[in-house]
């Protein structure tokens, strides 16, 4: 292991030589240790990611299904602010389970993993890490939750205030730990059977995650508000918690890296919870508006195709960064020219096909989820051609946008000697929330407003019949 970490060293000092400013610095172009990521090509690429994609898009639209559902129960109508929890709880999954699956995948290529003694450190302490961030985290958008509510004009009520609370600690650190457990199998196992774990870890995250945080969501908030008449069951929720987050903390110490992002790790996840809320206030907002009819079924495909979309991308990208370089220095290629959106999807490198091979995936993929949910919920949903060529239309939109990003982002970060999974994908896939619920609120309006036929200045008169 010590040797795979020097050897490690030596390709990133050599890889800062030939980066240098001297022309007569040697320039050398080293052969990466572990899977040759470089020499993937976009076939390659697309048979790993594509039946992870749709093993996930099938469990996004099974989410969809499960929160159009969910919306009608007691404890969503009567508890308002839960509605807006649901993108920033979600989207916690985005936050923490692909940045530990993309810890690991990195953990995987570059050899970390191969011996069990070192294996076991990392596993756990990850793990350990991920429980202490889905409780502060959970707790934190519980309370973004009532001051967005309360921001928007609603009451503040102490009994459901409480409930909102521990419904989302209790759903996050659940929903953390079932999870983070199956990124950690995947990853081993994709070591193991020699497939480049990137590809297909965060895809599966995504297809689990927003159903099972959604159904425990579900089942969590409504056993509390059962009980919501009982005045010890909440706060005995939150001091079980508090008594097990430190414990949680020392075997997260045992890793040096993990010791990092818990000091150092919480701004991307808070200020991608934040962002994600603003998304959750939307839903909240349309949701009862009938022009809005469905969006509670794609509200969870849009956002999650994006955001599963950008952290494969993202993971890749920052895979190959700690193959190729070190910290706080980028490899000659990158440093040619600053990305743009035709260098992120036109050029010849690797991450550029990557892009395009996820970005062709985009209208496919949305068809057939749109195709299984209007299937399933036909009477729910609009089904018109114009509103598909809308939804295929602002679901291009926003994955070129998270793509590009992507790229900018993860260059920034590694200037900076941060490490882009932990720094980027939070933010990405917050972002890629707000863009979501915000360009699929905007396709539902414009859909609205061509089959009534209005225009901003008023409805549009009758054309004048024969006189």
């Amino acid at each position: 292991m010590e040797t795979r970490q020097r050897r490690l060293e030596e390709l990133g000092l050599l890889q800062a030589l030939g980066a240098g400013n001297s022309p007569d610095s040697p320039r050398v172009a080293p052969t990466p240790p572990g899977p040759e990521l470089s020499k993937e090509t976009a076939w390659s690429i697309g048979i790993q990611v594509t039946l992870p994609f749709l093993f996930a898009g099938l469990g996004l639209s099974g989410a969809g299904i499960l929160l159009h559902y969910f919306q009608h129960w007691p404890v969503f109508t009567e508890v308002k602010d839960l509605l807006t929890l649901v993108p920033p709880l979600v989207g916690l999954k985005g936050n923490l389970e692909m940045t530990l699956a993309a810890r690991l995948s990195t953990a995987a290529n570059t050899g970390q993993i191969d011996d069990p003694r070192e294996q076991y450190r990392v596993v756990s302490s990850n793990l350990a890490l991920v429980q202490v961030q889905a409780a502060v985290v959970g707790l934190l958008a519980a309370v973004a939750a009532l001051l967005l509510g309360l921001a928007s004009g609603q009451g503040l009520d102490v009994v459901e205030a409480q409930v909102l609370c521990a419904s989302s600690v209790l759903t996050a650190s659940l929903a953390a730990c079932a999870l983070g457990t199956l990124m950690v199998c995947i990853v081993v196992g994709a070591r193991k059977l020699g497939v480049n774990p990137d590809n297909i870890a965060t895809p599966i995250a995504a297809s689990l995650g927003d159903l099972i945080t959604l159904s425990l969501l579900a089942a969590v908030s409504s056993f509390f508000y059962r009980h919501r008449d009982s005045r010890y069951l909440t706060p005995l929720v939150g001091v079980g918690f508090a008594a097990l987050t430190p414990a949680c903390v020392l075997i997260a110490k045992q890793n040096p890296p993990v010791v990092r992002i818990l000091k150092f790790g919480w701004f991307p996840i808070v200020l991608a919870m934040l962002v994600s809320s603003l998304g959750g206030l939307i839903l909240n907002k349309t949701l009862s508006q009938p022009q809005f009819r469905g969006m509670a079924v794609f509200a969870p495909i849009m956002c999650g195709v994006g955001g599963n979309l950008v952290a494969i991308q993202t993971s890749r990208i920052s895979t190959h960064l700690h193959l190729w370089s070190t910290p706080g220095v980028l490899p000659l290629w990158m440093k040619k020219c600053w990305p743009n959106p035709c260098s992120t999807f036109c050029s010849s490198d690797i991450s550029a096909t990557s892009a395009r091979v996820l970005l062709a995936l985009v209208v496919p993929g949305h068809l057939v989820f749109f195709s299984i949910v209007s299937l399933l919920e036909s009477q729910s949903v609009p089904s018109e051609r114009t509103f598909v060529l809308l939804y295929l239309l602002a679901g291009l939109v926003q994955v070129m946008v998270l793509l590009h990003l992507a790229d900018v982002a993860v260059r920034l970060a590694w200037r900076r000697a941060l490490d882009p999974d932990d720094h980027c994908i939070p933010y990405l896939t917050g972002l890629g929330d707000l863009l979501g619920t915000g360009l699929l609120a905007l396709c539902f309006l414009t859909h609205g407003l061509l089959r009534t036929g209005v225009r901003p200045g008023g409805p549009l008169d009758p054309a004048p019949g024969p006189s």
